[in-house]
């Protein structure tokens, strides 16, 4: 498995992509600089919302970014926080896309 990435690092890069396409994103909360774990919400506008947290998956021996929760954005904010509550070093990416888009599959979010 290669090296991965300073978490600021990866939230700064991210950003930076989501900013080239067009997607309005700001980081919601701020983790730990070096080793916090980053969940991305996406705000679809409509009043419904996705979160995404990376998950190991042992068929394939990497990790890959899946849905912790989805539904109601109300609910899905009590979902983040709940999750801040038990990890307080954990970064939160907010984005919104009226149809989902999130880069997250992309080339170089993958890893």
């Amino acid at each position: 498995m290669p090296p991965r990435l300073r978490a600021e690092l990866w939230v700064r890069a991210y950003l930076k992509r989501l900013e080239l396409n067009n997607i309005p994103a700001y980081i919601a909360a701020k983790g730990q600089p070096d080793s916090g774990a980053v969940m991305v919400k996406c705000a679809t506008l409509d009043g419904q919302a996705k979160l995404y947290t990376r998950r190991f998956d042992l068929m394939t021996d990497s990790e890959a970014w899946a849905v912790l929760t989805e539904g109601p954005e109300r609910e899905v904010d009590e979902s983040i926080r709940k999750q801040r509550s038990f990890d307080p070093d954990l970064w939160v990416i907010e984005l919104e896309a009226r149809h989902g888009r999130t880069l997250l599959e992309e080339d170089g979010l993958k890893d």
